[in-house]
């Protein structure tokens, strides 16, 4: 995040004749996070519709290095089954079961199509995992390959150490802040509040790097190079789950984060990311969120 120029304006007088004034106008996000942004957020979705046509091939998850054929590892199912003479959606999650026909395990017209997710839901809609697997394959490289870039960019010009690694104090104003943020209450600043820090800490250094590192445990040719990473995680079947579960999470961070756009003003929020131009809230004069 830099903070460049900055203007300050006046809106035009109200009804009753005065003036308003504007936060300050600061260059908050330059180039290489704007554009690191949004490839993320292409890269993202391709990854997310693709890897759920991969995970229809075989929509279950375990626990281990292997799936038990004599003993039960399985953690997540999405299948459908005769119940009671009728054919059903069956979701089991930790051996409980849920009845989610026409969401998950049968959908479609009529709930004829048998498979884990809908076709609406995953790329392309019909049943081709070879498909499935080469957009995924060259949507994880661009993803990793702009990762890099970020990471070497961020690390050259201290965004990173500056913007999002959290401090002492993002840990002690973190309650206060989430507080706020239940409240619908945003502070326009010019740095990252404590929550943002921490989620963007948690997507950024944690969450990408968990979810490319499981995806290469899952490649043989990998394992073969680097068997360590099956060690890591505990064999491929859990490094398939974490991945998932992983890819759960990214999604919920992104309806909460957008989400909180449309809360805090998609305007001025979308003209941050797409020009670098961010308005302050009122009285801010150090360009800071708290």
């Amino acid at each position: 995040m830099t903070m460049a120029t900055e203007t300050s304006e006046t809106d035009p007088a109200t009804p009753g004749g005065k003036q308003r004034k504007k936060g300050r106008l600061i260059y908050r996000q330059n180039a290489w996070t704007r554009v690191t942004h949004w490839v993320w957020a292409i890269s993202l979705f391709f990854l997310l519709l693709s890897g759920l046509q991969i995970f229809n091939a075989h929509p279950e998850l375990y626990i281990g290095s292997e799936s038990g054929f004599e003993y039960e590892n399985t953690v997540f199912s999405a299948r459908a089954r005769a119940v009671d003479g009728e054919r059903r959606g069956i979701t089991t999650i930790l051996g409980q079961e849920f009845d989610t026909t026409g969401v998950l395990g049968l959908s479609g017209a009529d709930n004829r199509d048998v498979r884990g997710f809908p076709s609406w839901a995953t790329i392309p809609s019909n049943r081709d995992l070879a498909t499935g697997r080469v957009v995924h394959l060259f949507f994880a490289w661009v993803l990793v390959g702009t990762l890099f870039v970020w990471f070497l960019a961020s690390f050259l010009n201290r965004h990173a150490w500056r913007d999002l690694i959290p401090r002492v104090r993002d840990i002690t104003e973190l309650p206060r802040d989430i507080v706020q943020h239940l409240k619908f209450k945003f502070d326009h600043g010019g740095s990252y509040s404590p929550l943002q820090k921490w989620a963007y800490f948690g997507v950024l250094f944690i969450l990408f790097p968990l979810i490319v590192l499981t995806g290469l445990t899952m490649s043989p040719g990998m394992d073969a190079a680097w068997p360590w990473l099956l060690d890591i995680f505990g064999g491929r079947q859990t490094a398939r789950t974490i991945h998932f579960i992983t890819m759960a999470l990214l999604v919920l961070f992104f309806i909460v984060h957008i989400a909180m756009v449309i809360l805090a003003g998609p305007l001025n929020e979308m003209r941050s990311m797409i020009t670098g131009w961010y308005r302050t809230s009122t009285g801010n004069h150090e360009g800071e969120s708290k």
